[in-house]
């Protein structure tokens, strides 16, 4: 493919082309992300909402029981996870976005130890905004060199306006 850039990211690629942004996925990974995940989230939003409710049934009971500082934990790590959910509502897993429905690219650095650097780039996809996340890779992954490399190529592409 011609007039292609590509850079690593946390599970595979992300290939720049001239009509779109093509998310493959490779290695060990790769292929985890697409056993659980797929092409949606849904399975995942699901997963946390199991979680979430048996936590917060164990709060309702550990409340029930005298059993103050444990109740507040479950409720605590519960209600994150609600939050969680509800943020994610409108996030997307396609591995392929067009470039004309691509409304804004945002790059957020990461924290060291706590968070990996990533795009978030919000577009249209079936009439609705959503957002589809991509991770770059961390600092085992050479992360600093990759990320670089990703965002002067995000630049280039006048995708990223930094």
């Amino acid at each position: 493919m011609k007039n292609e850039k590509v850079f690593r990211t946390k599970t595979g690629f992300c290939h720049i082309l001239p009509d779109r942004i093509l998310l493959t996925r490779d290695g060990v990974k790769g292929n985890v992300a697409n056993a659980t995940v797929g092409k949606s989230i849904t399975r995942v939003l699901i997963i946390y909402g199991i979680i979430a409710a048996f936590l917060l049934f164990s709060a309702f009971q550990s409340f029930q029981k005298g059993e103050i500082p444990i109740a507040v934990v479950y409720s605590i790590v519960g209600l994150f996870l609600v939050y969680g959910i509800f943020k994610s509502l409108n996030n997307s897993a396609t591995p392929n976005i067009q470039r004309d429905k691509i409304k804004s690219v945002k790059f957020k650095k990461a924290i060291l130890a706590i968070t990996r650097s990533r795009f978030e780039v919000v577009f249209e996809e079936d009439g609705a905004i959503k957002k589809r996340i991509i991770m770059l890779p961390g600092i085992m992954g050479n992360g600093q060199n990759e990320t670089e490399k990703a965002r002067k190529m995000m630049i280039e592409e006048k995708l990223l306006n930094e």
